[in-house]
């Protein structure tokens, strides 16, 4: 219990603390007009109350991973109640913080703009598709996992996957279409208020049980298996995504910073939410490592399946399906912002217009044939949706090390010292270790077809080549802004 109440308070504290000196180093500015303020159009440029734009942000981000990731993230140890708050704290709230701050400062800009100007044309080239390709992933994913929630928990007697499905991408394309204001800003106080519900419920729920049995939430013996087939770096921080850091917020800070009314809300919005985000994976790591202590024929069922034993086990069935239901809310909201961060990346890249409405239901027909295609892919037998999700996990934390590392040249060029500069490259090395170590560890090991090498490297090896790639795109980064210097000096007059 001392784990998980200590760190949910150090979540607490390193937001008060370390957000507030991260604040201090990006300099926010109250007086400068943010992109809704300089340019309003109507459409995705709209000023927003501060309130919503928090729940907004927060429900954008919360995916199904920090419940569904750390469901299984958990098996690595109780050292995944460490690991989260740390994590969130130090990489994953200034991940956003700096994801959002760029987006603002240029005029609402999607990921694939800010990487071509902090990182170069040519890495971007690549990313950007990259990116939107993982956007579509993740929204196939969120369409996927409320469905069969639905399917298993609210109707287990229907058969209703596909038609929760349609359902759920019906929503999404209307989401992505229409004006923010109109869909997303009306619907979200609703959603967050489920969300919020169903987080507390389980919290207070898993307090009460660990106090009167504290060895609940002590490592489960049946985790052996599990820790010895998959080693804590780097699978853990590519498993538990969401609580730690994730890549796909980066592209979801844009939206709010399109809606936010002055600079100083950017703290709260973005690194605060983060810290929403992370107390939420705790919550869900501690109830699922309860679930393996209490019954360990849970270690053998899938994510969804476990999410429903916890919330029957902890609230009842009718408290449960409201927590069920706050779960689903969490893949919804993450899933239609995905589409629309798609749709916004898509028209920039290829330069087309996204205020009339033709243009922008022009530019969401591919992303619509290709989720299709997707869905029906990955759901033609349980390996197909493994592949889908892993591809998803480490593309995911590609473009967190991406954004860190565009964070770190940002800092450089707006003027701040290559010590500053380290609270976004440092966390920037440690994940493109995490992502590149773990590509060339997992690949097509027990089958897996996503890697680089056949069989996989040792995990020595991969990680020695981690290290490489991590320190040579930082040199890339410092003497990149360091030219960019030199030029812009030798132009003034």
């Amino acid at each position: 219990m001392s784990w998980f109440l200590g760190g949910i308070l150090f979540l607490i504290l390193g937001y008060f603390t370390y957000g507030r000196l991260v604040e201090r180093l990006i300099g926010p500015d109250e007086t400068r007009p943010t992109p809704c303020m300089a340019n309003p159009d109507g459409v995705d440029y709209i000023p927003l109350p501060k309130w919503k734009n928090l729940l907004i942000q927060l429900l954008n981000i919360a995916g199904v991973g920090p419940v569904i990731g750390v469901i299984l993230g958990i098996k690595f140890g109780k050292v995944a109640l460490l690991i989260i708050p740390v994590g969130c704290v130090f990489m994953g709230a200034v991940h956003d913080f700096l994801a959002g701050m760029m987006s603002t400062r240029m005029g609402g800009a999607n990921l694939p703009k800010i990487v071509t100007k902090f990182l170069g044309k040519p890495y971007s080239a690549v990313f950007s598709w990259v990116m939107v390709m993982l956007l579509l992933l993740c929204v196939t994913v969120f369409i996927n996992v409320p469905a069969s929630l639905i399917d298993k928990t609210w109707l287990p007697n229907a058969a209703c996957f596909w038609w929760a499905v349609g359902a759920i991408f019906v929503y999404y394309i209307a989401a992505t279409l229409f004006p923010v204001d109109k869909v997303i800003g009306r619907i979200y106080p609703f959603f967050g208020a489920l969300l919020v519900i169903g987080s507390v419920a389980i919290a207070v729920a898993l307090a009460i049980a660990g106090f009167k049995t504290p060895e609940i939430l002590n490592d489960c013996p049946g985790f052996a298996d599990f820790q010895g087939a998959n080693p804590l770096f780097p699978c853990l921080f590519v498993t538990i995504a969401c609580g730690i850091i994730s890549g796909f917020h980066a592209t979801q800070s844009p939206i709010v910073a399109r809606t936010m009314k002055n600079e100083r809300e950017a703290r709260a919005t973005f690194y605060g939410m983060m810290i929403a985000e992370g107390v939420i994976a705790m919550i869900w790591a501690a109830s699922a490592l309860a679930i393996y202590n209490l019954d360990a024929a849970n270690l053998k069922l899938g994510g969804p399946a476990v999410l429903g034993n916890i919330a029957t086990h902890f609230l009842g069935p009718w408290m449960g399906g409201v927590t069920v239901t706050a779960i689903v809310v969490l893949a919804v909201t993450s899933g239609d912002t995905g589409l629309r961060s798609s749709r916004l990346s898509l028209g920039e890249m290829l330069k087309i217009d996204q205020v009339k409405i033709p243009t922008r239901v022009l530019t969401c027909l591919p992303l619509i044939g290709v989720v299709a295609l997707l869905l029906w892919w990955s759901n033609q037998s349980p390996k197909s949706f493994n592949n889908l999700w892993n591809y998803f996990a480490w593309g995911n934390q590609m473009l967190s090390a991406t954004t860190l590392m565009a964070g770190a040249a940002w800092l450089l060029r707006e003027g701040r010292s290559l010590r500053v500069s380290l609270i976004a490259l440092v966390p920037g090395m440690f994940m493109t270790v995490v992502v590149v170590s773990f590509i060339f560890w997992t690949s097509g090991r027990n089958g897996q077809p996503w890697g680089l090498v056949p069989g996989g490297l040792p995990l020595w090896a991969a990680i020695t080549i981690g290290c490489l790639v991590a320190l040579g795109f930082a040199v890339y980064v410092i003497m990149r802004e360091k030219m960019h210097q030199k030029i812009r000096a030798s132009l003034r007059p």
